[in-house]
Parts: C-alpha cells; sequence; structure tokens
C-alpha cells in the first residue's frame, strides 16, 4: 500500500518526490520505479541488503528482536503445536488447515508420492563422490520432463498439481539420492505412512523389511523441516523469485533454488558446524582455547554456527533445536562428545562480551548437525535436507509472485565501472 508520505530527492538541480510503501510490520520501503528515469541515476546496493524487490505476506521476521511470524503466527507456537505439514499448507495457501483439509492435502501427497519407473535409471548414472544437491536439482529438472501436463505457469490447475507433485516428490527424489550414492537398492514410497515417516523408511529401510519408525526421531525430522520451511527473501528464495519472473516452470524454479542452497553461505552452515566441531574434538584442545584463538583471528578458526545476516538477537530457531538434541541423543541413548562441546561453546560465547557485542548467538545450524548426525545421516546430506524443509517456502513465494499481476522480470541495474569507448 502506497501512503501519502513522500521522501525528496535533490540531485544537482533535479530534485524529485519518492513514494512510501507501507508495510504491516517492519520497515517500509522508498519506490524507486521511476528513479533512473528522473534521475538518470540507479541505486547501489551491494548484496540488495537495503532493496525490497517485492511485496510479500507470506513470513515477517524482526532480526533485532529474534521475531520468525509465518503468515502472522510465531514459530515458537508452530513448533509447539503444530506439524511440517500444517505449516507446509499455511505457506502455500494463506492459513492453516482444519482436520478434513489437512487429511485431504495429506492423501494428495500420498497419491503423488511415488515417481515415474524411468527415474530409477536417473539415479543409476552418478559417481558415489557425486554431490547430493547436484543431483537433486537435477532430478527435479528431469522431473518436469515426465509431468508436461503442469509445466504452464498461466494455468491455475497446472501450478496446482506441480505443487502437490513436487511435495510429494522431492522427499523420495531426496532418499533415492541418498540410495544411490551409499550404493543401495532404492525403497519405494509407502502411501500408508505420513510423509517424514515415509522419508525416513525410504532412506534408512530396506527392500523387502519393515521400517521400524521411531516416534522421537519422526517428531524431532518433522520439527526441523517445519524450522526451515521458509525465511523470507534469502539467496535461494531469491533465486526462485528471479527466475519465476521470467514464467520458467515451478520445476525449473524450484531446481534453480536448490542450486543456490548448496553452495557454502547459504546451505552449507550445519554441516560446517559439525566439522568445526570434529575439529575441536580431535586437537584434544579445550572449548576455551579454541574461543581465544577466535578472537585472536587465526587463520582457518571461526566460529561456526554463530551470528546470522538477518538475526541480531538469538535466532528463535535455535532455542527450538536445541532441545531436540537433548531429546534425540537420549531417545537413541547416544552420548555424543560434540553435543558437550557443543554445548560449552554455545556457554563461552554468550557469556564472553568478545561475541555478545558483536551480537554473534547460535543460530539455526548449531545443533541441526548434531541431530542429524545422531540420526544415521551423513553430513553430505545435511543441506539436501534443507532443501526439503525449504521447498513450501520456494513454492509459496513462486506462487505469490506469478499471482501478482504487476510482477515484471527481474532485470537488476549495474553501475559500470569498465573502460570508457575505446578504439581498436
Amino acid at each position: 500500500m502506497t501512503s501519502n508520505e513522500k521522501v525528496s530527492l535533490r540531485y544537482g538541480a533535479i530534485e524529485t518526490e519518492l513514494s512510501v510503501i507501507e508495510s504491516t510490520e517492519g520497515p517500509g520501503g522508498i519506490d524507486i520505479s521511476k528513479l533512473i528515469a528522473t534521475t538518470g541515476l540507479s541505486s547501489y546496493d551491494q548484496g540488495f541488503v537495503n532493496t525490497s524487490s517485492t511485496k510479500s505476506a507470506i513470513t515477517f521476521i524482526d532480526g533485532d528482536q529474534g521475531i520468525l511470524r509465518h503468515r502472522g503466527y510465531p514459530i515458537e507456537e508452530l513448533a509447539a503445536q503444530k506439524t511440517y505439514l500444517d505449516v507446509v499448507y499455511l505457506l502455500v495457501y494463506g492459513e492453516l488447515p482444519n482436520s478434513s483439509e489437512l487429511e485431504a492435502f495429506d492423501a494428495k501427497l500420498r497419491q503423488h508420492s511415488m515417481v515415474h519407473p524411468n527415474m530409477v535409471k536417473f539415479f543409476e548414472t552418478f559417481e558415489p563422490s557425486a554431490h547430493p544437491m547436484a543431483i537433486l536439482s537435477s532430478a527435479v529438472s528431469v522431473l518436469s520432463t515426465f509431468y508436461n501436463d503442469s509445466t504452464d505457469p498461466r494455468d491455475p490447475e497446472q501450478i496446482e498439481l506441480s505443487t502437490i507433485r513436487l511435495l510429494a516428490k522431492l522427499p523420495v527424489l531426496t532418499a533415492y539420492t541418498y540410495k544411490s550414492l551409499v550404493g543401495e537398492s532404492l525403497v519405494n514410497p509407502d502411501s500408508n505412512l505420513s510423509l517424514v515417516e515415509n522419508f525416513l523408511s525410504m532412506t534408512f529401510g530396506h527392500l523387502g523389511q519393515d521400517y521400524a519408525a521411531n516416534p522421537v526421531l519422526t517428531k524431532a525430522l518433522d520439527t526441523l523441516l517445519l524450522l526451515h520451511a521458509d525465511h523470507e527473501q534469502n539467496c535461494s528464495t531469491s533465486t526462485v523469485r528471479l527466475v519465476g519472473s521470467s514464467q520458467a516452470n515451478l520445476f525449473a524454479s524450484i531446481s534453480s533454488g536448490i542450486n543456490a542452497l548448496s553452495g557454502p553461505l547459504h546451505g552449507g552452515a550445519n554441516e560446517a558446524v559439525l566439522d568445526m566441531l570434529n575439529f575441536i574434538h580431535e586437537s584434544g584442545d579445550s572449548v576455551q582455547k579454541y574461543v581465544e584463538r577466535v578472537k585472536n583471528k587465526e587463520d582457518g578458526i571461526r566460529l561456526m554456527g554463530f551470528g546470522h545476516r538477518v538475526y541480531k538477537s538469538f535466532d528463535p530457531r535455535a532455542k527450538i533445536v536445541k532441545a531436540h538434541a537433548d531429546e534425540v541423543l537420549r531417545e537413541l541413548g547416544v552420548s555424543d562428545p560434540l553435543l558437550d562441546i557443543a554445548k560449552e561453546l554455545e556457554a563461552a560465547a554468550l557469556a564472553d562480551s568478545y561475541f555478545v557485542e558483536r551480537k554473534l548467538y547460535p543460530n539455526v545450524d548449531f545443533y541441526t548437525g548434531v541431530i542429524y548426525k545422531a540420526m544415521g545421516f551423513p553430513a553430505r546430506m545435511f543441506t539436501p535436507l534443507f532443501a526439503v524443509g525449504r521447498l513450501p517456502g520456494w513454492i509459496a513465494h513462486w506462487r505469490e509472485q506469478n499471482a501478482d499481476s504487476t510482477t515484471r522480470i527481474g532485470r537488476p541495474q549495474q553501475v559500470y565501472t569498465g573502460p570508457a569507448k575505446r578504439s581498436i
């Protein structure tokens, strides 16, 4: 909504007024859509940290206050009272489902969980050393070739069908990615199991054997997926929106998001935390010594899992994850020295003014790797798990943008700094 307030901008003899876009919560925006036309200048904002590329009604974050809400609901309430599937429905359709809506939604996902038989051949072509995110993004692209009846971004029925297909099949493709990398036979989805139980069965189950679901592990993974479901205009979500702005179909846009998430500065943070904890454990040094090495800025020594691009206080998701870490390890009877190191490191950092003054608090990645490791996931599968969790957010943003009649194809400006015209 455009307010009556204006911002005046003066450049030389040129003076122009810019409209202010109001927000429900958080910072509003200055409409600079006619900036070049009126002043001959573009805005320069490397990394887009001060630029709103869109208006969205999906997720609100206040990094200073440690607030994360989906469609108005605080993440703490959603994690305590709802399931991942509830939040998927909320993000995609705008409201929490009632019991009959959730049951119908769950039934649709179970119905569409099977993938085309020829996809099995696809997973047989990769080397065991292949990066699982490369496999997963490729699999989503290949998936579209089997479902040409749901790739038109202008057809609401096809959009809905591709939404259901992706939500149902990405967990299957992720489990198949794992199986192909460890050299085990693929396990078909079981329509008698819930989405999370099914994923665990396809990942850790074996052909011809019934999978015994552990309710504690199922609940923990369900919560972890829920906590990763959306996080506003992050790198991968912005990528999905940018690709989708060209009217690329949902499969192609989601594949691009998976590739963006594969970068170590985005989706690989929980694996980096585990590497750090292993390094401390294997070095034999105390946590306090490692903290001092971080403060001394020694080469290669970093405090992973602390601080966040958005949150300048405690990541609200981190508190929830920490509680599940204790519960999962207790259920499995695992005494993991890495969890002890993680807790000691967290306590040391929170008590040290060096980190507190720099607002370096634990983020959601700090404990997730410990939980995934305890469940049996190898480190290289951590980021694919992130992708499964983030999928509903990507889809919700793609659908929101696609339904907005004011959407324009993304085409950022640049400030050219190369040579001026010259002759050969």
